[in-house]
């Protein structure tokens, strides 16, 4: 039986999905960021998948996201993006130190992954924390700041007051650059990496995660660091297809 807890870590809230009778042992932990404007129980499909074959997978809420939405508006949410992005980069660092402390990661096996703004998050996550195991992206960018100048450049067109300077906005593609996987491969390592992405995205571009794999496949410790998937004509939804081969992924890398 699968047990399913809304619980806090120091101060993050999550929902935790493991196995009946394991919530004290130690576990191969799997930590689960949700896309914008959606929520941690909508990823439960995977988590259910993986924790049947033993994983603790942890979903985190957002800042500005389900319960703690906030009452903000759409418009002010999209304008935080990027800061929540850096809040889930926090949050995971929250969410490790309480599973540490808690002794509940089996053999340091510790491993991220999201979708959408959760898979730009798990690789800006790669150049920051070294603990992290594995990660696996569907349909995120690992170009974040190429993805900020782009998601700028729609909205000016659109016609929508902005309310931020040139300067503050070049401030903030230099912070983003910090963190941004496609100026530092090298971050990677030899931890495995897997990407899905669906070639008709109108969201995140798919061009962005596929020449990013191109440039760093031959670079590979071992043939089997890097994985990439591409859903033909698939758009910005993540398929059934996308989340058995991520999981039977994660089985063989954690």
């Amino acid at each position: 039986m699968i047990v399913i807890k809304e619980e806090v870590w120091n101060e993050v809230p999550l929902l935790c999905v493991e196995q009946a009778g394991a919530e004290d042992k130690e576990l191969p932990v799997f930590t689960y960021f949700h896309g914008f404007t959606s929520s941690r129980e909508h990823n439960l499909p995977i988590a259910y998948m993986l924790a049947e074959r033993g994983y603790r997978v942890l979903l985190p809420e957002a800042l500005h996201h389900g319960m703690r939405e906030d009452n903000i508006s759409s418009g002010k949410r999209q304008m935080e993006f990027f800061a929540i992005v850096k809040e889930n980069l926090h949050d995971l660092q929250q969410i490790y130190q309480y599973a540490s402390d808690k002794g509940l990661i089996q053999d340091d096996r510790f491993a991220i992954g999201g979708t959408s703004m959760g898979g730009i998050t798990t690789c800006a996550a790669l150049t920051q924390f070294d603990w992290v195991q594995a990660g696996m992206v569907m349909m995120g960018s690992p170009k974040i700041a190429a993805f900020a100048r782009g998601m700028v450049e729609a909205v000016k067109q659109s016609g929508i007051e902005m309310n931020i300077s040139e300067e503050e906005l070049e401030q903030m593609y230099t912070s983003l650059e910090k963190i941004d996987l496609s100026l530092h491969p090298e971050a990677i390592g030899n931890r495995p990496l897997f990407f899905w992405h669906g070639d008709k995205d109108p969201v995140v571009p798919y061009v962005h995660s596929r020449s990013f794999y191109e440039t760093i496949e031959n670079k590979a410790e071992k043939t089997e660091q890097f994985t990439y998937i591409t859903e033909e004509g698939s758009g910005h939804k993540v398929s059934r297809k996308a989340m058995l081969a991520g999981t039977a992924w994660l089985e063989k890398v954690l």
